[in-house]
């Protein structure tokens, strides 16, 4: 009789006790929950630093438009022809380009074969991006 006693006595304390720990389904759902958030995250992160790299380029590039711009103007009209180089150390990455045509325009007349169309071209890593700056200088 003590014997079942005992074994009674073991069962309800074993149903007294609660059961602690996850189940491998709830540990699942948490992992595939888990695992969603960080794709996205990552996926945010990724296009933060592409937005920065591109607005950084666009807050630069006109700078180092109207920088080369500045030299060509120093330039007379006769020295300038089309030509290209990199910014060196200071910016690295950055390269520039510069077309010079002559006008034509109807409306103009003869006032367009006096006229000069320069444009400069600024790009980052090998025409990633690409900024264009353009004037017109009258030959006298």
């Amino acid at each position: 009789m003590q014997k079942k006693a005992t074994c009674n006595l073991q069962r309800q304390t074993r149903n007294l006790q609660p059961d602690f720990g996850f189940t491998l389904l709830e540990i699942m759902v948490a992992v595939s929950i888990i695992a969603i958030v960080l794709v996205s995250v990552y996926k945010m992160h990724a296009q933060t630093i592409s937005m920065n790299y591109e607005s950084r380029f666009y807050a630069t590039a006109p700078l180092l438009a109207q920088f080369k711009m500045a030299e060509l103007e120093t330039k007379s009209l006769e020295d300038l022809t089309g030509d290209s180089g990199n910014f060196g150390d200071d910016f690295p990455g950055y390269s520039w380009n510069v077309a010079i045509d002559d006008v034509e325009s109807e409306a103009l007349g003869d006032t367009a074969k006096d006229l000069k169309k320069i444009d400069v071209t600024v790009f980052l890593n090998n025409d990633e991006f690409a900024y264009s700056l353009r004037t017109y200088r009258f030959q006298s």
